[in-house]
């Protein structure tokens, strides 16, 4: 298990997380969200840690998926406001010429990173999810949920609008209406209302939150192809700003006839043939398609 230390993206160095608890075991990377006595509220510090701790994670073959869940009783109440007023950061960032904006959000930038993923990615909501600690969990893969924990959109409240890329991804999840009675209220709500209206898959006693979103992560890490897994994440996301089917169909025989020919095919064939756990060669870092990435990558100043 690897926890706090890891080598960062570059693999040159090692990276010494303040805010993170990064641990790795059975292929299965828990990141734990490390600020209990501020209710793990995120600054621009903290954030630049996540998006260097996804960095190492996509990179790292030993990792095949990610849980990110909170320490103590919260999972994330949202952006550190008092922090970022003290040092001037907050109300002050907008600081453009000729009508441009200078500032990029620190938290949509964490967004775009999970987005890119290529390894699936479970959130364990293990208490408190607001503001930014409820836009986080948006672009992951699998929302889990304590049925004590309680969520919240609460930017209008704050006066400011939704972060981390939200208005692409919520309405994506649950559909216009449920988003705009969440957004435009800016109310509080429970776990079961987040369960019922679709935004988690799951409700799961508080004890046994982390390990049954492993049990989750587990299946994927023992029976299924990284690259399989990778190509069919990044399809489905990059999908979903499609506009016609047709292009689904076209990437989906151009990734369909290049993996036919892979090993992780043949060994996927013969292990169910052979009534046997596949174990799958290729790997992530090394082996995916040339036509990866088939988008144009969006830089942050496109």
């Amino acid at each position: 298990m690897t926890d706090g230390r890891y080598p960062d993206a570059a693999g040159e160095q090692v990276v010494d997380y303040k805010y993170l608890k990064y641990e790795v075991a059975d292929r299965v990377l828990v990141l734990t969200l490390n600020r209990p006595d501020h209710l793990n509220a995120q600054t621009a510090e903290s954030c630049a840690e996540l998006i260097t701790a996804f960095d190492n994670a996509d990179r790292d073959d030993d990792v095949k998926a990610l849980i990110v869940t909170g320490a103590g009783k919260a999972f994330c109440a949202g952006a550190d406001l008092s922090a970022a007023v003290d040092a001037g950061s907050f109300l002050n960032r907008f600081t453009g010429k000729a009508g441009k904006v200078s500032h990029r959000d620190e938290g949509g930038m964490v967004a775009l990173r999970i987005y890119d993923m290529k390894k699936p990615v479970i959130a364990a909501i293990n208490g408190a999810a607001v503001g930014f600690g409820a836009t986080l969990t948006l672009p992951m893969d699998i929302r889990i949920a304590s049925r004590n924990a309680k969520m919240g959109f609460v930017f209008a409240r704050r006066g400011i609008g939704l972060d981390a890329c939200a208005t692409w991804f919520l309405p994506r999840l649950v559909g216009m209406g449920v988003a705009s009675e969440w957004v435009y209220s800016g109310r509080i709500f429970t776990a079961q209302e987040a369960f019922e209206k679709g935004l988690v898959t799951e409700l799961v006693e508080p004890e046994n939150l982390v390990q049954h979103a492993r049990e989750i992560a587990l299946e994927i890490t023992a029976k299924a192809s990284s690259i399989a897994v990778a190509l069919c994440r990044q399809m489905m996301w990059k999908m979903l700003g499609a506009d016609h089917p047709m292009e689904a169909h076209i990437l989906e025989s151009k990734y369909l006839n290049w993996m036919y020919g892979q090993p992780d095919a043949h060994e996927g064939v013969m292990s169910f043939l052979e009534k046997r756990p596949p174990k799958f060669p290729m790997k992530v870092s090394r082996d995916m398609p040339a036509f990866y990435p088939w988008w144009k990558p969006r830089g942050y100043h496109d």
